[in-house]
């Protein structure tokens, strides 16, 4: 009897899963996939719900243009979570490797004396009891945070202005960066940052937690904190020294986003069964997450259509960062390059065309879609309800076939499609100027709530002349992080660099047609979306 048990674990094969977590602004979310990738286990943790003794709203602290979170809070939610994933009958002794993402911009302050704390872990007690006092800030800076302008404006001005800025690290400087929230720290609590042995991104922060020991932060994530070289893959050393002394050393060495850091710690070992040998690789920001969750692929485009518009694609080659939005290193490709657009102007700025000109329908709006031909009659409409990020300009424009401005337009359906193409052009330039090409095998990925919109969609496959997919990706995050861990503990085990897409070629997840691009409506966008480049940069120079 007592060679049974070899016989079984001889026999019987292992089972391969992976784990992939995401710490976002609201909520902790967590997917286990298989060995095709397919999803087997779901958890979240809301934190306002979950977690109120926090006193969250949104799952973050608002102080005026102040914003953070309790960084504890997010360990307690990892607490929660563990117990959540055991209730669904996940057996942790079969994850084979993990990753994770978080909210980039955010970081994490941890007091002198923690890296010898963080092996020696208590498993028969809660993380957050054990480092509830392991932080020399309290509170979180997250990426809402808006209270370091004058912190930007010194990086900009010393470094040559916002465009050389934008070329060094594939960002001019904006408010929730991180560099520019640990500048403020420096100057209004130097005590507390003298006292910081490390400093983490809210990625590399959960992946320490796992590691029991500090983790670095990737090239991704570390792309959005102006403080990176995302040529060099590297710290600029004058923009670390402009933000604050002996700052390379709180930030540790930043490492490429494929990574296997090594086994996960021995608290989830003892306190939840983990094999001793499951892998972790380090973590990334939200958005590269998503853009592994989605396999994009280069040339691709994935598109958002929410209360804000999104809009991230993968660059082949050189890119060419502008004064809007961002340009990340690739997290799934080395050599490539990710970039990131938003829009605020999304959603509630078309139900609000559609309540004053298609009486709140969305039927009438899309009626009103249909009856007008592609290009408008040479009709162009801008509208930014609110301050826009890219670019940076509120107020409504419209123009007529002559490129002259005019106050109204004579019919609700010009009014309806001018609205739709502007946002639609808006993207295709914005995109082209941050160096990405529309191609022959161009795709464009949708999700949010303006996806299930076929009129919209139709004009969004013209403007890119490309199909549009949707996949069925919720939580993209977390599966790019199930995905990502997969693919580094496949590396690991090869001893050789294995592309992501090549990885992921047999395991891609379904994905839907929804439009074809029209070719006559093609052509007729390449031409607007060189009127509407040219309208825009006059708005621009004459505020």
């Amino acid at each position: 009897m007592s060679d049974v048990p070899d016989i079984l674990s001889e026999t019987i094969p292992r089972k391969s899963y992976f784990l992939g977590l995401d710490f976002s602004t609201q909520q902790l979310k967590a997917v286990v996939v298989d060995e095709k990738l397919e999803v087997l286990h779901e958890a979240a943790v809301n934190f306002d719900r979950n977690l109120p003794e926090y006193r969250t709203s949104g799952g973050v602290k608002k102080n005026g243009s102040t914003v953070t979170a309790p960084t504890v809070m997010w360990v307690k939610a990892l607490d929660l979570l563990m117990d959540q994933l055991k209730i669904t009958g996940l057996d942790f002794q079969d994850i084979s490797a993990i990753s994770g993402s978080g909210q980039q911009h955010g970081s994490v302050y941890w007091r002198k004396g923690v890296q010898n704390l963080l092996p020696t872990l208590d498993p028969t007690k809660f993380l957050f009891l054990q480092l509830a006092n392991c932080f020399s800030i309290q509170d979180s800076p997250v990426w809402m945070d808006s209270s370091t302008h004058s912190y930007c404006e010194t990086m900009e001005k010393k470094l040559g202005g916002p465009q050389r800025l934008a070329d060094l690290t594939g960002s001019r400087a904006y408010e929730r960066f991180t560099g520019h929230q640990i500048a403020k720290i420096v100057s209004e609590k130097a005590e507390l940052y003298f006292n910081t042995e490390r400093i983490s991104l809210v990625s590399s922060f959960a992946c320490s937690v796992f590691l029991g020991c500090y983790s670095p932060i990737d090239w991704s994530d570390a792309s959005g904190m102006n403080l990176f070289d995302i040529t060099l893959k590297d710290w600029d050393s004058q923009c670390l020294h402009m933000c604050a002394p002996d700052l390379k050393e709180k930030l540790g060495e930043p490492v490429a986003t494929h990574t296997c850091l090594g086994p996960i710690s021995n608290y989830f070992v003892e306190r939840y069964s983990f094999d001793p040998s499951c892998q972790v690789v380090v973590f990334t920001g939200d958005n590269p997450a998503s853009l592994a969750g989605m396999c994009l692929e280069p040339g691709d485009v994935a598109i958002s259509l929410g209360t804000s518009d999104t809009v991230f694609l993968w660059l082949s080659g050189k890119p060419t960062p502008s004064l809007e939005g961002h340009v990340f290193c690739n997290p799934v490709d080395p050599e490539a390059y990710m970039a990131l657009l938003c829009f605020k102007n999304g959603s509630l700025t078309r139900e609000r065309i559609r309540d004053v000109f298609a009486h709140r329908s969305w039927d009438e709006f899309d009626a009103l879609l249909a009856c007008t031909p592609p290009g408008n009659h040479g009709h162009i409409g801008m509208y930014y309800d609110e301050q826009e990020i890219t670019p940076k300009i509120q107020g409504t424009f419209r123009f007529n076939a002559f490129d002259q401005k005019v106050n109204t337009f004579e019919e609700a359906a010009t009014e309806v499609r001018a609205l739709v193409e502007g946002q639609l052009l808006a993207k295709r330039v914005h995109a082209e100027q941050l160096g990405f090409n529309i191609g022959e095998s161009c795709r464009v990925f949708v999700t949010g709530g303006a996806s299930n919109n076929r009129s919209i969609l139709q004009i969004l496959a013209d403007v890119f002349n490309a199909d549009v997919f949707t996949q069925d990706t919720a939580n993209s995050s977390c599966l790019g992080s199930a995905y990502r861990a997969a693919h580094g503990l496949a590396l690991k085990e090869s001893g050789t660099f294995i592309p992501f897409n090549e990885f992921m070629a047999n395991r891609r997840p379904n994905f839907t047609l929804l439009c074809r691009p029209r070719v006559e409506a093609a052509k007729l966008y390449d031409s607007m979306a060189a009127r509407y480049a040219t309208l825009e940069s006059s708005i621009l120079t004459h505020q």
